[in-house]
């Protein structure tokens, strides 16, 4: 019988578990030293902890139950790891080199239910969702993966953006974000980390009240409800007219800018006409938002899509850019192995 990952405590339901079990709450220190600082993989090495309570630990958890099923390593440093869960499940984790530290992308659920029309992972349905523990362990993986390496390198950024949608398992992701933020553990400052949705939005409301205070990123991806419903079936549950006063109460709550996805798709949402109407939907905001230009990268399974030209999307920027809109494009990653999320997890099932 597999046991619980104790990743998926955070630091004070360590300490009540421990006293609950008759055990001192104040031995919780010296686990999660130990585990995050220490990073060890086995109750056996945690030197400092009291040997009744490393015994306890040992009965009640498990430290690693994640293995690596595969691993793809880009030119560029990026590293895409598919990883087997224990009930035999895939998922995608992503280690990403930025001038500005290393990024990990992690996953929330195996598949989704968002059906976005250009997305890999939507190509296999949500199966169940993750606990916390398995996407606290995705970050640890990347981590004992650079230490092995002895880089003395540091995972500083996360990016909820993997498989799955991140406010469709609220509770397991507001856990892992509470876990990896902990200044005593593996200290990711609230700033570098970020939480995408296709947008929920009563979640995004959710979110604002919460007191996790971390970024968030919406995937936007069209300017209007006709097109945005088309290719996202979200918005037919959420439309713009909820969904943008939800993105309002989320500025006006956390004090935040937010981050406006956008995804070029060839002849689809990438002429000038739809940057203007973008600009137009962002413009009250133009102040506390930013728009992200995302080049498409294809997938086979949707064929009815095309990478926007270089011409395209510059000429999309520079009409945003004009309308006085912070627009970026984002800086591509492992372009020369499975870049797009999911796609490699959906090639490793179809090939079984």
């Amino acid at each position: 019988m597999n046991t619980p990952s104790i990743y998926g405590l955070t630091l004070e339901h360590l300490k009540s578990w421990l006293e609950a079990h008759g055990q001192k709450p104040s031995r919780a220190a010296a686990v999660w030293h130990a585990l995050y600082r220490e990073r060890v993989t086995s109750f056996d090495h945690m030197a400092d902890v009291h040997p009744e309570t490393a015994a306890l630990l040992r009965e009640s958890f498990s430290i690693l139950t994640l293995a690596e099923h595969t691993k793809q390593e880009s030119v560029d440093g990026t590293v895409k790891f598919l990883l087997k869960l224990t009930d035999g499940n895939l998922i995608e984790t992503v280690l990403m080199r930025h001038k500005f530290g290393l990024s990990v992308c992690v996953t929330t659920q195996v598949g989704c239910n968002i059906g976005c029309s250009f997305c890999a992972s939507g190509l296999l349905k949500k199966s169940r969702d993750l606990t916390s523990g398995e996407i606290v362990e995705q970050v640890m993986k990347v981590q004992l993966y650079l230490d092995a390496a002895g880089r003395e390198e540091r995972v500083s950024h996360i990016v909820v953006m993997g498989i799955g949608e991140p406010f469709d398992n609220f509770q397991h992701m507001s856990n892992f974000i509470k876990v990896i933020k902990d200044h005593k553990g593996l200290a990711i400052g609230p700033r570098h980390i970020t939480v995408s949705t296709s947008g929920l939005a009563p979640k995004i409301r959710e979110f604002a009240d919460s007191d996790l205070h971390v970024n968030l990123a919406l995937s936007l991806h069209a300017p209007n409800n006709e097109l945005r419903t088309r290719i996202m079936k979200i918005n037919r549950a959420y439309p713009l007219e909820e969904l943008m006063p939800a993105v309002d109460y989320y500025l006006e709550k956390s004090n935040r800018r937010i981050t406006l996805e956008y995804i070029l798709l060839k002849g689809v949402n990438d002429q000038k006409e739809h940057a203007l109407e973008l600009a137009e939907l962002v413009g009250p905001r133009r102040h506390t938002a930013n728009v992200n230009l995302i080049p498409y990268n294809p997938v086979d399974e949707h064929s009815q899509y095309q990478r926007s030209t270089p011409d395209d999307i510059t000429g999309f920027y520079d009409t945003l850019k004009k309308q006085g809109i912070s627009v970026s494009v984002r800086l591509e990653h492992g372009t020369d192995i499975d870049a797009a999320c999911g796609q490699l997890r959906s090639k490793q099932i179809k090939a079984q």
